[in-house]
Order: C-alpha cells, then sequence, then structure tokens
C-alpha cells in the first residue's frame, strides 16, 4: 500500500488539520470531540444543518460546510460512523435559535449515533428535526444498512435544504424541502476497482480485471451483480436505466443530472459517462436543465462513477441555483 500518510491511525486527524489550514476562511476544524463547523458561527436566527458520516468519502461532509449549505459536519474515522459525542456539540453549535435539521444517511451506525445525539440534544432544549437519505436503488437491504443507502443524492439534500435555510425558511419548512428532495433524487454507482482502507493495507474486496461490480455502495458494499466490463454506453446504461425507472421519469420531467467519481476516476471518463447518460434521458424525453460532475462522494482510490437523477421542480431549481459558498461546491 502506497499512500500519502505518515501513520495510517492519524489518517482522519491529518487530513482535517491540513483542511482546515486550507480553508480558515470557511471552516474551523475542532479537537476533542472532532467535528468542523463554519468559521465564525452560526447565523442569528437561521435554521442550521448538520450531517456526518465515516471519513474516506471527501469532500463530503465537510467540503459542503459554509454559506448556502452546512452549519456543521460530523467526520467519523475511515468508512466508520461518528459518534455520539461528537454529533451532540456539533448540533449544538449549529442552533442559532431556529432550530437543527440533521441530515443522515442511511446505515445503521450514522441513524443510531445521530438518534442518540438528538435525544441529548433535545433533553437541553434544542429542537432538531432528521432527514434520512436512502437514494441508493442498488439494493433494498445489505450488510451496512435496513433499507436503501443514502449515498451521492446526500449533496443535493444539502444544497437545496441549505439554500432554502439561508433565504429564512422555518424549521418545518426546511425538513419539507429537504423530505422533497429524498423523495425525487435515486442514485446507482459502479466499481472498477476496490479501495484500499488506510488502516487495513489491502483492498477492501477482490474484483477481476475484467468485470465491474454495478451497483456498490460507497464502503465497498456488494451491489447487484457483476458483470464483463464491456465499455461506457452499456455500464452508463446498467446505471441509468434503474434509477430513470425507479424515478418513474415521465416525458417533460425536469431534471438535475449528477454524474459523481468514485475517487480515481478521471474528471475525463466522467464527462463521457454524462454525455451518455444524458442522451439516455433524451431519448426519454426528459430534460436536463441542470448538471453536476466531479468527485463528490467518494470512496477512497475506488475507480468508479454514480450516476443521480433530481427530479426539479421551480422551487427545488431556485434553490439549487441560489448562491453557495463552501470549500467543494461554489457559485
Amino acid at each position: 500500500m502506497k499512500k500519502l500518510l505518515d501513520d495510517p491511525a492519524d489518517a482522519v486527524t491529518d487530513s482535517l488539520t491540513g483542511f482546515g489550514l486550507a480553508h480558515a476562511d470557511l471552516v474551523r476544524v475542532h479537537t476533542e470531540p472532532v467535528y468542523v463547523s463554519r468559521a465564525g458561527g452560526p447565523v442569528a436566527g437561521k435554521v442550521g444543518l448538520v450531517s456526518g458520516g465515516g471519513s474516506g468519502h471527501e469532500p463530503l461532509h465537510a467540503g459542503f460546510v459554509g454559506d448556502g449549505m452546512l452549519d456543521a459536519a460530523v467526520p467519523g474515522a475511515v468508512f466508520t460512523s461518528p459518534t455520539p459525542d461528537q454529533i451532540v456539540p456539533a448540533l449544538l453549535g449549529a442552533d442559532a435559535g431556529a432550530g437543527v435539521v440533521a441530515i443522515v444517511k442511511n446505515y445503521t451506525g450514522d441513524v443510531l449515533n445521530f438518534e442518540t445525539a438528538v435525544e441529548l440534544v433535545e433533553a437541553e432544549g434544542s429542537q432538531v428535526t432528521t432527514i434520512l437519505v436512502n437514494d441508493d436503488v442498488a439494493v433494498e437491504d445489505s450488510l451496512y444498512t435496513a433499507g436503501r443507502r443514502g449515498v451521492a443524492g446526500t449533496v443535493c439534500v444539502e444544497k437545496i435544504a441549505g439554500a432554502a435555510a439561508a433565504r429564512g425558511d422555518g424549521l418545518g419548512a426546511v425538513t419539507e424541502v429537504a423530505g422533497r428532495v429524498v423523495a425525487n433524487v435515486r442514485t446507482m454507482g459502479v466499481a472498477l476497482t476496490a479501495s484500499t482502507v488506510p488502516h487495513v493495507g489491502r483492498p477492501s474486496f477482490d474484483l477481476p480485471d475484467d468485470e465491474v461490480e454495478i451497483g456498490i455502495g460507497i464502503h465497498g458494499e456488494p451491489g447487484r451483480r457483476r458483470v464483463p466490463f464491456t465499455g461506457a454506453a452499456e455500464i452508463t446504461r446498467s446505471l441509468l436505466d434503474p434509477v430513470a425507472d425507479d424515478l418513474r421519469l415521465a416525458d417533460g420531467d425536469d431534471v438535475l443530472l449528477f454524474v459523481n467519481g468514485m475517487g480515481g476516476t478521471p474528471l475525463s471518463e466522467l464527462y463521457v459517462v454524462y454525455g451518455r447518460a444524458r442522451g439516455l434521458l433524451e431519448e426519454r424525453g426528459v430534460t436536463v436543465s441542470r448538471s453536476l460532475v466531479g468527485n463528490y462522494v467518494t470512496s477512497l482510490e475506488m475507480q468508479g462513477a454514480s450516476i443521480t437523477v433530481l427530479r426539479l421542480d421551480d422551487e427545488l431549481r431556485t434553490l439549487w441555483d441560489a448562491p453557495v459558498r463552501t470549500a467543494a461546491l461554489h457559485w
């Protein structure tokens, strides 16, 4: 294993230290316990947004802390849920008097630890609502989650809910719009190679050179099936069709098309996938009015990609377009 690390046990803390130094105008990195908050603290009277999960998926979640998105992010160890003692100060620190929305990906550890933290925070008088993200159409159940996993669609939830909070919506309204995104976003991913967790030192699964894993999870969880590698067009169709079918996309629908890299795939290849996916959507009569391409929800250095489609309405489109200033997303 060759990685630009010193001690694998310090991978997360060393990375966060560098992240905090590089983006000191946007974030503050806290230690003991570890979490990341907006520089300057929460905005008085604004609904706070907090998310989190295991590290190894950067820039998720810390890269989305800033104006127009999250107020705090809680990183666990690599591919490991953050603990309640980390989540509690993040939730409390994000509460500026209007309540907090916790955005949680559907993994058992994340769900249980956020539930515990929310109960502790509510006991101190804060009001918290929870949104569960479960956009992965690949599997209904796996070793890591009860029900569908939360994957790249999380970015859409955080961006749109963050914009609603930034424009002054109340806790109920921000929660409702976040739930509307969850109901209208779906994702499917593929792995060409496995990732290597630093403290393990070997690939997380074996994948023959001539095969790909369709429906992979962002921690290397099993997908729907392994198939021979056949090129971008066929793989893209294998990802896009289940997403479109699950959303029941119809002629005239307007969508955001998000092609996400798993960490090790060149941007040039992601644009190939985007072009193929857009063509397939247009064949269905679907309009792609918004796009996002890049590495936003990764799996360390895994080679692969995911396709996310979000059905838009006028309000969701406006909120997606609203200004955002974070380390990883800004316009």
